[in-house]
């Protein structure tokens, strides 16, 4: 699958399960479990104390895995996520501080926005791919439509997340400017502390499902 375009991996591929992961030692068969699902990609957000471990234990044992570092809000945590071996790094907003050692580490990067003036911003620094969190709570499928209108022609293209659902996440990904969408509802931090991995299994194979049935 991999084309050495980590975003359009990322498109082909459609649902980036997002993910919080409080022992390292569970990270490994997540990822497993998610790639024999059919769906071979993660966010690992960096809020707690073991997610560059997980990140680090991922990309050791799984190099061929699409492997995404998220919530990274501060350089040194951009930094981190690269030196761990993260291959592309989200961010619930736009710093440029954080986009420069993106481009110092040479990590494909995601910065946030959900306005105009904040989506702006991201094509100011060269950056196409956009997230779009917390989608539900800024208008959702509504406003990502909307934002095509005046920046459709740049090229900017959305991976919302915060709000998508398995019942909404088709009519997310039929939106000509979203690229994938992100979803917490695939591997739950309760199933991944229990190792509930037939569960997550489960809900990575519907996940994987979700572009064919969007496609226009």
């Amino acid at each position: 699958m991999a084309t050495g375009d980590v975003f359009a991996d990322v498109e082909a591929l459609a649902v980036v399960p997002v993910v919080e992961i409080d022992d390292a030692a569970a990270a490994v068969p997540l990822a497993s479990t998610l790639a024999e699902a059919g769906l071979p990609v993660v966010e690992v957000t960096f809020r707690t104390p073991a997610a560059r471990d997980a990140v680090a234990a991922i990309a050791a044992e799984l190099p061929d895995f699409l492997l995404g570092a998220g919530t990274l809000v501060l350089p040194d945590m951009v930094a981190a996520a690269a030196d761990a071996g993260a291959r592309f790094g989200v961010s619930p907003g736009l710093s440029s501080a954080c986009l420069a050692v993106a481009d110092e580490h040479d990590l494909p990067f995601v910065p946030g926005a959900v306005t105009p003036s904040e989506v702006g911003g991201c094509l100011e620094a060269g950056r196409t791919t956009i997230k779009f969190f917390p989608a539900g709570a800024y208008g959702g499928v509504a406003t990502i439509k909307a934002l095509d209108g005046p920046f459709g022609w740049t090229g900017a293209r959305f991976m919302p997340t915060g709000g998508v659902r398995p019942d909404n996440a088709a009519e997310y990904l039929a939106l000509p400017n979203v690229f994938a969408v992100g979803g917490t509802w695939i591997a739950p931090r309760a199933d991944i502390v229990a190792g509930n991995w037939d569960a997550i299994a489960g809900r990575a194979r519907a996940a994987a499902s979700l572009r064919p049935a969007a496609a226009p």
